[in-house]
């Protein structure tokens, strides 16, 4: 919706970036252009607070390095040398490669890669953007696995769901887990829920390697080893039962596998789990006493803690607390993960349109996958070389001079380097989105407040063009966005009674049908048995940084408080406050590899190595190192980021990443040394 006051337009829209909170902002527009930006005071959740990101979005989509026409590589690949063409030329050339590729190789020769630099359900990953153009071609399926897969599969085993608590109802929570979560940093808005418990006397325990923003604020730290977090859930439980306050009726009529489970949990008590997690037994004890005796607990475990091998077993570790605790019969108890799973929008692909059964590539295995068989990159709302594991084994396979590779961007990223044909991409304020938080009840939406600059278009319009220039016949192909709009919100799930297009332009936000305070599971989980599910198996799978070996130092790559993923790693005043890349190294580690503060080094393993200043700092513990996420290469010294020493693996569940789970060694740069 767009008012008009005293010669300004405001117009309501929506973030769309990778981060819980999907803020609702607001922007104001003056002769065509945006010249102001807040939050929007009227949500609910995000009441009018932006991120120390996304406050610069407007000087972010009037930077002097946007791309703003169509770009063919002149240069090397990598070289990052272009010459600006026409759209007809580069749709020309387009089409011509792909129907070429599709008639000689068939269309799972093309990879379309999309990530998550965007979450909209019509422009981006939420929805798929572009799927049903490449179902027509046949090409291959992309799997995109990069974020939070381990995680969803443990919780889907468990809960049937990811989806768990409303974030809102932590306000009345009285012992509060912020497990593996900055929040701080990474979704900010749900502290005020925080302090609002707080206030009415809920303890607030962080469960973190590293002493994070939101570990300091917290009653209690627990530094945990990377990875060990399911031994943890489980020595907190056996706490519980040596308390005697499981909820046996709960358990009785709500889940399955309890004998089984309570024989896993017996067999780790707080000594045994002290040894695993590097936490004192007497602390742990201390929480599972707590934890046994206040209601509600909740329970705030986000995407961090899942990346390492056991990442999905961890989830369903602690899925399984407020299970024994009973504490999923409470406002404010429970397990809050992702509300992506009480979103109930039509997500139809059209897989109808395939020609037949296509391959699946993985998202995060993108150096395996790359191989000869494919010929088209195709790389939208992503910047693969900035951001997936084994980061010098892809730059070698994008450097394949016959492998055809397009990406639709808005700067010039570490990938755009390797392109064939740069496609200029709109950014939120340009075009029309709809987005469901992960972290809160609402549904959003994002009008269009300014013409997009130069010659950008929409991904839609993007496919919708392409489509055309081929003669592509299939008449969904080119469905406007306010029809796909109305397709997304035809699912007749009752959560969207209600909830309209028209709605949602004038209101700009819409809670989705769900009561007030929301308690999910009141009626039964949505597993095949009603019940919540313990399973069978291993309860706990050690993390690959607790074998050892010639790398000493387990390497976590948080979040950064100036980027959100590589997005605005490019911002020169983000950068600035961000001071480059740095590694965290405990005194204890530092000493005896003569590591000095603010001295470069080198944290390498056998799959490369990345530069970054030392900050000597006991806010990790002994033997973990820790370097944010989110810098480009090409403005890192030496070109390569840590994604260098992470590498392609799965994790137990779900194909998730192991971002968290590498073994390096840091030694300080020779050129200092001698």
């Amino acid at each position: 919706m767009a008012l008009r006051e005293r010669g300004e337009l405001r117009v309501l829209g929506a973030c769309p970036l990778d981060c819980p909170d999907t803020c609702s902002w607001v922007v104001t527009v003056k002769d065509g252009r945006a010249t102001g930006m807040r939050g929007n005071p009227e949500h609910p959740y995000t009441r009018g607070a932006l991120c120390v990101k996304v406050n610069r979005y407007l000087e972010h989509a009037a930077a002097p390095d946007r791309i703003l026409y169509p770009l063919r590589r002149v240069g090397p690949k990598g070289s990052g040398r272009f010459e600006r063409i026409t759209w007809d030329e580069a749709l020309d050339e387009i089409s011509v490669r792909l129907r070429a590729i599709v008639d000689e190789h068939g269309g799972e020769a093309i990879w379309p890669y999309l990530g998550t630099g965007t979450l909209g359900h019509i422009q981006g990953s939420e929805g798929v953007a572009g799927r049903r153009f490449w179902n027509v071609l046949g090409a291959s399926r992309h799997f995109l696995n990069i974020c939070s897969t381990a995680g969803n599969a443990g919780l889907r085993l468990a809960n049937g769901t990811p989806g768990g608590m409303d974030p809102e109802t932590f306000a009345l929570s009285r012992l509060i887990l912020l497990w593996g979560t900055n929040t701080l940093t990474s979704g900010h808005h749900l502290w005020r829920f925080i302090q609002e418990a707080r206030a009415a006397g809920a303890h607030i325990v962080a469960i973190d390697p590293i002493r994070t923003r939101t570990a300091e604020q917290a009653d209690v730290h627990l530094p945990i080893r990377p990875g060990t977090d399911a031994a943890l859930a489980l020595g907190l439980l056996n706490v519980v039962l040596s308390e005697g306050t499981q909820d046996d009726a709960f358990l009785a009529e709500h889940t399955n596998g309890w004998a089984d489970l309570r024989t896993e949990i017996l067999r780790y008590p707080p000594a045994r789990v002290a040894e695993i997690t590097g936490l004192p037994e007497a602390d742990i004890r201390s929480l599972g006493v707590r934890l046994a005796h206040t209601r509600p607990t909740g329970i705030r475990a986000t995407m961090g803690v899942q990346r390492h091998a056991g990442g999905g077993t961890a989830m369903r570790a602690i899925a399984a607390i407020p299970a024994v605790t009973g504490d999923w019969r409470h406002p404010g108890g429970g397990v809050a993960y992702s509300t992506s799973g009480h979103v109930h929008l039509n997500i139809d692909t059209r897989d109808d349109l395939l020609p037949g059964p296509v391959r699946r590539l993985t998202m995060t295995r993108l150096a395996e996958g790359l191989d000869e068989s494919v010929k088209c990159l195709w790389v939208y709302a992503a910047n693969p070389l900035g951001s997936t594991p084994d980061q010098n084994r892809v730059r070698e396979r994008l450097a394949r001079e016959d492998l055809f590779t397009v990406v639709m961007e808005q700067f010039p990223t570490d990938t755009v380097d390797y392109a064939d044909i740069v496609l200029p991409a709109t950014m939120q304020i340009e075009h029309t989105d709809l987005h469901a938080g992960y972290g809160h009840m609402y549904l959003m939406w994002n009008e269009p407040a300014v013409e997009p600059p130069g010659e950008c278009l929409s991904t839609t319009e993007t496919f919708r063009r392409l489509a055309r220039h081929m003669g592509l016949t299939e008449p969904s192909l080119y469905d406007s966005d306010l029809e796909l709009a109305e397709q997304l919100l035809a699912s007749g799930h009752p959560s969207l009674d209600g909830i309209t297009v028209d709605r949602l332009r004038k209101e700009g936000w819409v809670r989705l049908n769900v009561p007030r305070p929301f308690v999910p599971f009141t009626e039964g989980f949505p597993t095949a048995s009603g019940r919540l599910e313990f399973g069978s198996g291993p309860a706990y799978v050690p993390p690959r940084t607790a074998a050892g070996g010639p790398y000493p130092l387990a390497l976590v790559t948080p979040a950064s408080h100036t980027f959100l993923n590589t997005t605005f790693g490019n911002n020169p005043e983000l950068l600035r406050r961000s001071k480059g890349p740095r590694v965290v190294v405990h005194p204890d580690d530092a000493e005896p590899r003569g590591l000095r503060d603010g001295q470069r080094a080198r944290v390498f393993n056998a799959f490369g190595g990345f530069e970054a200043v030392v900050e000597i700092d006991d806010r990790v513990r002994p033997g973990v190192v820790a370097s944010t996420k989110g810098h480009w290469g090409k403005l890192s010294p030496g070109g390569s980021t840590v994604n260098a020493v992470v590498e392609e693996r799965d994790a137990d569940l779900g194909q998730g990443a192991v971002y968290h789970d590498n073994l390096v060694e840091v030694a300080p740069v020779m050129s200092e040394t001698t």
